[in-house]
């Protein structure tokens, strides 16, 4: 079951805004076993339109098509796929109509002629009621192959999918189980775990696959498996999972949505009853906005301190002046004593304290850019790590971040009480 995802729209084209459609699409097709094969971006131009239907037409079942529906002369989607299907007859819908009115009548918005063009239908075409927006979605089943348009605006593309579309196709499909299962490691690049595995990664079933995903010192292994058998399929990559949990368990912080160091990190001090504090310079509170992210993190993070100069360094955390000036603020000297700053300030059990030279200048000091110094401090001792993530400035403090949060599971799993 094959399925090809269209965007149209110049704005996505130009970088205006990014298609999170697509993304969204994908993933509520996997859950019901269809397998998402191309996703395009194309113009809002009628021929380009035609040759991406066509296209897509040779390859998939399923094409969900996304944008150009509104009433406006540059929105040429109806008509162009109208032309596509040689549909020249147009089905006017007297509930849509009413449909448009009660929602502008709801901010007292005058019904305009223009938009009853929205209500008109190729004829070929299944009405999908648009209950959030003013332009319905249609549905056509021609040549073997269903093609589904829906309006651009995510929550209405949403509410179509999951109200019209995504039953439709259960209905009219056989569809197979697609199974996934992430595990999150940190520590180790990819190749390095790619070695340890090579045997295990070898000898998997053919009909379950490994797929590396690499990020800013984590590395995602995605287990993907087809069949149509539920249970048969979950046993399967269940104990495949556990196979490569005995290969590589040092590296592994989590599974799925909780795969995230994020929630490891919470759940470790949940359990530790332990809380948490951060002093962030070059990575601007970005420590923090990971840490809270995770729902129920403030039964064990207190708040966090972003003296990004070195005059709020020495202000907010009593820094010396002395310290900063013999060894500048990117310097692990720097990093203990905000640290031990904020431990005194916010009275945690842990802290985490990094400076360092995100880039692209150095900053008027003789720091190679790239260079980093992440401090782990509890009330017993703190402790300095020094790195040098290179370039360029995104990756030095999303590395900073991630390795930040490992340091600090690494040291709570440490404490045995």
């Amino acid at each position: 079951m094959k399925a090809e995802i269209i965007t149209i729209g110049d704005e996505i084209l130009i970088g205006q805004i990014v298609d999170t459609n697509s993304q969204w699409i994908g993933q509520e097709l996997n859950k019901i076993g269809v397998s998402v094969y191309q996703i395009s971006s194309i113009q809002d131009e009628k021929q380009h339109v035609l040759n991406a239907l066509k296209e897509a037409e040779s390859r998939a079942d399923v094409v969900i098509v996304t944008g150009g529906l509104g009433p406006t002369k540059d929105d040429i989607t109806k008509k162009t796929i109208a032309e596509y299907f040689n549909d020249n007859s147009l089905i006017e819908y007297p509930e849509v109509i009413e449909h448009i009115k009660g929602l502008f009548k709801k901010i007292n918005h005058p019904f305009k002629e223009v938009q009853r063009y929205q209500a008109q239908l190729p004829s070929k075409a299944t009405l999908l009621m648009n209950r959030f927006g003013t332009a319905p979605g249609m549905w056509f089943n021609e040549n073997d192959t269903v093609f589904v348009s829906l309006p651009g605006v995510p929550y209405e593309m949403k509410g179509l999918m999951t109200n019209e579309v995504l039953p439709r196709i259960k209905k009219e499909f056989k569809l197979p189980f697609l199974l996934h299962k992430t595990i999150m490691t940190v520590g180790v690049g990819e190749s390095v775990i790619a070695e340890r595995i090579a045997d295990w990664e070898s000898n998997l079933p053919e009909h379950i696959k490994l797929a590396y995903l690499p990020s800013f010192g984590k590395v995602r292994l995605r287990l993907s498996a087809k069949g149509v058998d539920k249970e048969i399929l979950e046993k399967e990559v269940s104990d495949e999972v556990t196979v490569l949990n005995s290969l590589i368990s040092d590296v592994i912080v989590g599974y799925e949505e909780d795969a995230s160091l994020e929630k490891r990190v919470g759940e470790l001090l949940k359990q530790k009853g332990r809380t948490l504090s951060t002093a962030e310079s070059l990575t601007g509170g970005k420590i923090a906005a990971s840490i809270v992210s995770v729902a129920g993190s403030s039964a064990y993070y207190k708040g966090s301190f972003i003296p990004y100069t070195a005059e709020l360094k020495e202000q907010l955390l009593g820094v010396s002046k002395e310290v900063i000036k013999n060894n500048t603020v990117v310097s692990a000297e720097v990093a203990k004593e905000m640290a031990v700053g904020c431990l005194e300030k916010l009275n945690t059990d842990y802290v985490i304290a990094v400076t360092g030279n995100a880039g692209p200048t150095t900053d008027h000091n003789d720091k190679s850019v790239g260079l980093v110094y992440i401090a782990i401090a509890s009330k017993n001792e703190v402790k300095v790590h020094e790195f040098n993530f290179g370039q360029p400035r995104e990756k030095v403090i999303n590395r900073t971040v991630t390795k930040a949060l490992e340091l600090l599971s690494e040291n709570i799993l440490k404490i045995n009480d």
